[in-house]
């Protein structure tokens, strides 16, 4: 007489450990991963908001988020995100240009000597193509000022940014 209740039993046991997926213990060459920063709440990101210098200090975040939108399919703004077709923007003021590590940027961004601040952004957000010759950012610009204003305030408040006290 066969034993059917063998091939029953493995079959139990495989489908177990499937379920239990990947071995997801971390690899042994895997640095820890340190504990995201809680996200600010609305009353620190409008107090960072009031910090800030003119005019940024009396910019509209929602608009600033909704001119945001046309920037999102190209950039993440959190931290440790992903680069897509352009670079990870957490973090980037202050930063040199063209310095940000696993982005492959354009001669012409890797060359440029200047540090992202608000002016130098709201530069570059009226129009890259005209700012930098030879970059690779294909995004036409933001024409409107109170737009730009709204868009680096958004930054400024989503991205890490800390005024310097005076």
């Amino acid at each position: 007489m066969r034993n059917i209740a063998a091939p029953a039993v493995a079959l139990s046991a495989a489908l177990t450990l499937a379920a239990c997926g990947p071995n997801d213990a971390a690899p042994a060459d895997s640095a820890p991963q340190a504990p995201k920063a809680p996200s600010p709440s609305e009353a620190e990101k409008l107090a960072l908001l009031a910090a800030l210098p003119a005019p940024y200090n009396e910019a509209d975040l929602d608009n600033g988020r909704r001119a945001f939108a046309r920037c999102r399919s190209c950039h993440t703004i959190t931290p440790g995100g992903p680069n897509m077709t352009g670079p990870n923007l957490y973090g980037v003021f202050g930063s040199k240009a063209g310095a940000k590590e696993k982005y492959s940027y354009s001669h012409a961004m890797r060359t440029a000597a200047f540090t992202w601040d608000a002016e130098t952004l709201d530069h570059w957000l009226q129009n890259p193509r005209t700012f930098l010759p030879g970059n690779k950012m294909s995004f036409a610009g933001l024409p409107d000022a109170t737009d730009r204003r709204d868009v680096i305030a958004f930054l400024k408040v989503e991205t890490g940014f800390k005024p310097q006290a005076e």
